[in-house]
């Protein structure tokens, strides 16, 4: 019987009441460091069950033997020696997804590196700038690795961290397209039906590689929740006030003080995070709830116990110091996203050809940015460093997109039509609807060769994607 979103509902309800309580710490694997200094990662294929044990394992690719991979917990300031060993089939890369990096380092095949072939290795060597929640994850065939289980984390603490590990959580969301039989579908992969749509969406959920399960919590004690979506495509929906959460940063980037969400449920996108506080009176077990389609599927079970009641706490996360963009003296690009399904691509270039017919089908290219299909030889624009930039972004497509920036945070200035205002300090992903039109800033104060591409990552391998040069 082939695996619902009515029966994951199902299967989750009864996997919490089950699970027991099992601790989160487990998460915390480090990678293994070699002699040389360099913590090692081992991209490679294994055998993990995502259900049950009833049910068979499926294939996947991974970090070191997991998905998520080991967690990277380093300072601001530290400098971060990774060596990439590839025992997959095909070549690979890893792009450190938030960091404002060196880049040469930023791992993105095919423009600021080459791709690391089967049984090779490659070093990477970066200092983190700033504290936050950020993570790593294949960028070679992004779509295929991705979906396969190639991501981690990586958290960059300050010199005196607020929270403990024990008090530190980390939740890692993903969904899985899983077969009739309860293993990952592969066949699907690069279906011409999620390039060309919503891209590609599972019908099971998972939070740090497991299904739905109960954890144990103290009462009256502050926590962080740090949630991060790695899904290929999927937006979760969650309501951080139903279980009176606080938000204290987004995407790595804290807020100015700990703050209720003026709206809910809030939309994860794809790549994108939120760091929750949490501190829960006695008896008030609490779950993290995905919202879609108007139902609440559990995602985590948190049950409090003691008896001890909270303390007024004023947690304030010191902000990373980034650059404020000159907005009356930026430069502005326009970007114009067509194509996909029950929307018109226009004219589209795609490798200096101009497409044609049955062009878009036979090279799966459906998206475009200002008529351009995928990567050009020609940047998107290209500015001096410390130059002050404003992209104007319109959707002129038919679905929801997470755009992501590398190697910059920006923010966001103008949502034309929205009065949502998500009180986001700075970001490095943001949602945009369809027809509607949004203004990022920011300054280009990071040399190289950077992608801006939508996070969905099927929309980015069908054309959805090209680079901004910083010289």
């Amino acid at each position: 019987m082939a695996l619902t979103r009515r029966q994951f509902m199902t299967n989750s309800a009864t996997g919490i009441a089950g699970a027991g309580a099992l601790s989160l710490v487990p998460f915390q694997v480090f990678a293994a460091m070699a002699e040389d200094g360099f913590l090692e990662l081992t991209a490679k294929e294994v055998q993990k069950n995502l259900i049950s044990e009833e049910y068979p394992a499926s294939t996947l690719w991974t970090y070191n033997g997991e998905s998520p991979g080991p967690q990277i917990r380093v300072k601001r300031g530290e400098r971060v020696k990774v060596r990439l060993i590839n025992q997959l089939s095909e070549p690979t890369s890893i792009h450190w997804h938030g960091i404002r990096i060196d880049n040469a380092m930023d791992g993105v095949s095919g423009l600021t590196q080459d791709a690391v072939l089967p049984g090779e290795t490659f070093d990477y060597d970066f200092v983190v700038p700033d504290v936050g929640t950020y993570w790593y994850h294949a960028h070679t065939k992004t779509w295929n690795q991705v979906a396969r289980g190639l991501y981690g984390v990586l958290i960059v603490e300050d010199d005196e961290e607020i929270f403990d590990l024990e008090h530190d959580i980390v939740l890692v969301l993903d969904d899985w397209r899983l077969g009739q039989d309860g293993t990952l579908d592969i066949l699907s992969l690069g279906s011409t039906v999620d390039w060309s749509h919503e891209g590609r969406l599972g019908n099971w959920l998972t939070i740090n590689g497991r299904p739905p399960h109960e954890n144990e919590i103290n009462a009256g004690e502050p926590y962080r929740l740090r949630l991060i979506n790695a899904s290929n495509a999927r937006s979760f929906e969650i309501d951080p006030n139903s279980f009176k959460a606080k938000i204290i940063a987004f995407d790595g980037q804290a807020t100015p003080e700990a703050q209720t969400l003026a709206y809910s449920p809030m939309l994860l996108g794809p790549a994108q995070r939120v760091d929750l506080l949490v501190q829960p009176q006695p008896g008030e077990n609490f779950s993290i709830n995905e919202m879609s389609d108007g139902q609440n599927y559990p995602l985590v079970n948190f049950r409090v116990l003691g008896e001890k009641k909270p303390e007024t706490v004023d947690i304030r996360i010191a902000p990373n110091p980034l650059p404020e963009p000159d907005i009356e003296n930026a430069l502005t690009f326009k970007l114009h996203m067509s194509g996909g399904a029950m929307n018109s691509i226009g004219d589209a270039v795609f490798n200096g050809e101009q497409l044609e017919g049955e062009d878009f089908i036979n090279f799966k290219q459906f998206w475009a940015f200002n008529g351009v299909v995928n990567l050009s030889d020609e940047p998107f624009f290209a500015v001096e460093r410390n130059q002050s930039v404003i992209i104007e972004v319109f959707n002129d497509t038919s679905f929801l997109h997470a755009m992501h920036a590398h190697g910059h945070h920006f923010r966001v200035i103008e949502r034309v039509g929205v009065d949502i205002d998500e009180g986001m300090p700075w970001r490095d992903t943001f949602m945009i609807g369809a027809r509607q039109t949004t203004r990022i800033a920011f300054v280009a104060d990071n040399p190289g060769k950077w992608l801006f591409h939508c996070h969905m990552l099927e929309h980015a391998a069908a054309g959805m994607i090209t680079w901004f040069d910083v010289s």
